[in-house]
């Protein structure tokens, strides 16, 4: 086997997406020769690796506890984050190299042509040159230093020991870590919650469908009353003014523009749950924060769990693999957590053009253009000229191109605001961190051992002005006119707070006695344009339920109600249709034959359970619906699947609808079951244990032996207990932090990113039961790293 040709089929398989695996079957084969043969060959590979390591930043120790947490102290900071660094990279390093080169468009470099199309993208919008911009602001603060003393323990592994197993499959070592590496991890996570292309979709639905027809399918407004602020205990601020309307863009893209910018958002699914609950209703008298963030699940996960203390500081929580910082976690003043706000905080623009300039109000300008190089490893080298305005970035493929304005494209100042929620000691600090969370836009809930409990949205958020009025972001703007203008904005510079919405008037509620939040709409009627459009407020709906419940009943709430909160799997679609869906089969002449499957659904409690056959049936069921309603006409349009509306759109849409035009709403039901039942017997499925598994979150290489065991789990993407196995995308965290108790979490897969480790997949089985392990602040754990300061240094 030609070892090029296998490196780059491997990780094109990767990061190309949607390529067939049985398409590389001789290279899985000559790859599963690595896989190891008995469990003696893994206890080999997972003895305790104790070594001493001189390095510049003074006396540190990392300790791993039972499922392989790094317990990290540090004589100073500048010690301990060096010592991160370094168990980073020892257990993540080819999740670190492979994350940078594709924000960098450097992928092709080392796997060929097939990644081509995600290098090109990444290359036109500069991910590398807002991250470059961001870190000369950054670096000469705290959380700056701290990065510097992360990177050097980076680089201890990247330079001299690059062991990961998948840096000697694919034959390559990487480079070294750079601190703009770091931020450009920032920048990743950034995008993946707020770049979103739903704007150019609508526009291209309302073209061809038409103005009504797009507002009907994507409203403005979803109908529901589960905002996350409800009326009681509310900051006025946040309250006034009046709501905007949506108004259909008189600009489109072209399609195939669309469709190609598509594939570079994040799958459907990506948001959270939260909710912070005072000590009013806890039976403690100490709040509870609670959070399970939910994205892409894979081997290994995206977080990484670490316990760091230095002599004044103790921490633990998660971060992203390649950021120093624990992101989400506990400190020993209190407990933080996010969710994905939805803010829109990305435009597009149309531009006139000639000749290499575009109009710009009055004046033609020349584009800011730079000629660039994308390597392409066994093949040709790709020139391309990246074209900037006074927006940011613009992408242009086949004549068509569209500008971009994106608040992660200038200087921010994130990575300090995380290291600040690190040291802070109460709510003061948490809102002062808070000011520097520009980007992503996400829904922060905090609680202290002081008793006082937060909410606030994060992020800078544009106030749009064309002609000197304020409009909302859901239309193509006229960039050569100057429509939706963000004042103070310098796209890979430092921007001004001129043209975003001022910090004291993000929505935000102090000391709530409980408040949840799940991607729902934030408030009813905000002061301020926040959104063009949020996720389905199922999960929204059923924490307030159940929180409204409890807190009303003589049953206080304590940390085993929010841990059953957590694995709540009640559908709230099939309680909206699973009735009428029995009744319409009950009642058809011809379904005898089905009768056993229409019990099972009459007969279910409407749970997205393992041992469930109407579980399985109503999942396969809702999907081949929705087929069937929106299929027909977007099929005659050109549009694909991606351009459907959400699910509660489809739920709500009545018999008279438009979408059911020459047909009925109860023959499409029907026929959906009926290709449901199919595809469960042709499956042979039993439950919905049996196609709901954690096989489903895959190594990146897509080989077997790295993949996690496909082990039966409950949840659904409409449930609080959220996992979607057809992304897959769920609960990539779940931590519960009661303030006069011990702290609990668990991520889906283990710590190490190590095949060989028995941390690769320790959490796993603890996951699927949502099951619990300790997040103790104590330092345990053998002693396995031990950090001096060298005699050279």
């Amino acid at each position: 086997m030609d070892s090029d040709l296998t490196r780059r089929a491997l990780v094109g398989a990767i990061l190309a997406g949607g390529v067939g695996a049985s398409v590389f079957s001789p290279v899985r084969g000559y790859l599963e020769r690595f896989a190891p043969l008995s469990g003696s060959a893994w206890d080999a590979t997972d003895r305790p690796d104790s070594r001493t390591i001189e390095g510049p930043y003074g006396a540190a120790e990392v300790r791993y506890d039972e499922y392989g947490v790094p317990n990290v102290t540090g004589e100073s900071e500048e010690a301990l984050y060096y010592a991160v660094g370094y168990a980073q990279a020892r257990d993540r390093a080819f999740q670190l190299d492979l994350q940078r080169r594709q924000m960098r468009g450097e992928l092709s470099a080392v796997v060929g042509e097939q990644t081509l199309d995600s290098d090109e993208f990444r290359t036109k919008m500069d991910f590398a040159g807002a991250a470059q911009v961001t870190w000369d602001s950054l670096a000469d603060s705290r959380a700056g230093a701290l990065t510097e003393a992360y990177t050097a323990g980076v680089n201890e592994i990247m330079a001299n020991d690059p062991s990961a197993l998948e840096f000697s499959l694919l034959e390559y070592e990487p480079d070294p870590w750079t601190p703009v590496d770091t931020i450009l991890m920032q920048k990743q996570i950034a995008w993946t919650l707020t770049g979103s292309f739903r704007t150019l979709r609508t526009s291209l639905v309302a073209d061809r469908l038409g103005g009504e027809v797009a507002e009907e399918l994507y409203p403005s407004r979803l109908d529901h009353e589960s905002p996350i602020i409800r009326d009681g205990g509310i900051d006025q601020a946040s309250q006034q003014g009046s709501r905007t309307e949506h108004e259909s863009s008189p600009h489109t893209v072209d399609p195939a523009l669309a469709d190609w910018l598509s594939q570079f958002e994040s799958p459907s699914g990506i948001g959270s749950n939260s909710w912070v609950v005072s000590g009013e209703h806890t039976a403690s008298g100490a709040p509870i924060v609670a959070n399970d963030p939910h994205l892409s699940l894979m081997a290994p996960p995206v977080w990484y769990e670490m316990n760091l203390s230095t002599p004044a500081t103790s921490v633990r929580g998660v971060t992203f693999p390649g950021v120093p910082f624990v992101v989400i976690g506990e400190n020993d003043a209190g407990a933080w957590g996010f969710t994905n706000t939805g803010a829109d905080v990305i435009d597009f623009y149309r531009y006139d053009t000639r000749n290499g300039e575009y109009r710009y109000e009055d004046e033609w300008r020349e584009f800011e253009t730079e000629q660039r190089t994308i390597e392409v490893d066994g093949g040709e080298n790709k020139q391309m000229t990246v074209r900037k305005t006074v927006h940011g970035p613009v992408i242009e493929r086949e004549g068509e191109r569209v500008g971009v304005a994106w608040t992660g494209h200038t200087a921010e100042s994130t990575p300090q605001a995380i290291y600040q929620y690190s040291q802070s000691e109460g709510l003061d600090d948490i809102v002062e961190a808070t000011r520097n969370f520009d980007v992503p836009t996400q829904n922060l809930v905090y609680a202290d051992r002081d008793g006082n409990t937060l909410y606030y949205v994060t992020g800078r958020i544009p106030i749009r002005t064309t002609d000197g009025e304020v409009v909302p972001g859901d239309r193509i703007f006229d960039g050569s006119a100057g429509e939706g203008e963000w004042q103070g904005f310098t796209p890979f510079g430092t921007s001004s707070w001129e043209g975003f919405v001022p910090f004291e008037e993000k929505p935000h509620v102090m000391n709530p006695d409980y408040i949840g939040t799940a991607n729902q709409r934030v408030v009813d009627d905000p002061e301020h344009y926040i959104a063009e459009a949020y996720s389905d407020p199922y999960r929204g709906i059923r924490i307030y339920d159940r929180l409204d419940r409890r807190a009303q009943s003589d049953e206080p709430i304590d940390p085993q109600f929010v841990k059953e909160l957590q694995r709540d799997t009640l559908d709230l679609r099939a309680e909206a249709l699973v009735p009428l869906l029995v009744e319409i089969a009950r009642a058809a002449d011809d379904t005898a034959e089905i009768g056993q499957y229409v019990d099972a659904l009459d007969d279910w409690d409407r749970r997205m359970e393992r041992d469930s056959l109407a579980a399985l049936l109503f999942t396969r069921w809702f999907d081949e619906y929705r087929e069937r309603v929106f299929g027909p006409t977007f099929e005659e349009h050109d549009l694909g699947s991606s351009y459907y509306p959400n699910d509660w759109v489809l739920q709500h849409l009545g018999p008279d609808s438009r979408w059911f035009e020459g047909r009925s709403r109860a023959g499409v039901m029907l026929d959906a079951l009926d290709a449901a039942i199919e595809e469960i017997e042709d499956a042979e499925y039993d439950t919905y244990g049996g196609y709901n598994t954690t096989g489903a979150m895959d190594h990146p290489l897509g080989l077997d032996f790295l993949g996690y065991p496909a082990l039966p789990t409950d949840g659904s993407r409409a449930t609080v207990n959220n996992y979607a196995v057809e992304n897959p995308t769920g609960s990539s965290w779940r931590m519960v932090c009661p303030m006069d108790g011990p702290s609990q979490g668990v991520v889906p897969g283990g710590n190490s990113g190590s095949y060989y480790s028995g941390h690769y997949d320790d959490q796993l089985e603890l996951w699927a039961d949502t099951e619990y392990k300790s997040m103790s602040r104590e330092i345990r754990g053998e002693s396995t790293l031990t950090f001096e300061q060298g005699d050279d240094q």
